[in-house]
């Protein structure tokens, strides 16, 4: 038996899959991954290069962002595809 939370993301995931690469999709992808709370706190935007670069409200915000980077990564691959987010670039809002 699947749990829900699993089941949940994996119908998302292919639900995302299929929509070509937005600002929008990268977004809510971004909401997806990181909660509500670290999403209200930062902004995002994917370069062409695949350098999702995150601007965070202050020390606080960049400090959790840095640390959570590999796990973000790896939620974001699983939502937009492998390889389409390559790093995480944060720095902070002034």
């Amino acid at each position: 038996m699947v749990p829900a939370r699993d089941a949940a993301q994996q119908a998302v995931a292919a639900l995302l899959h299929r929509q070509p690469l937005t600002a929008a999709k990268v977004r809510f992808a971004w909401r997806a991954a990181v909660g509500s709370a670290m999403a209200a706190a930062t902004s995002v935007a994917l370069d062409a290069h695949g350098t999702l670069r995150v601007a965070a409200a202050g020390g606080h915000w960049h400090r959790e962002t840095a640390r959570s980077a590999a796990v973000i990564r790896r939620r974001l691959a699983a939502l937009l595809g492998p390889g389409v987010v390559r790093r995480v670039a944060v720095q902070e809002r002034f």
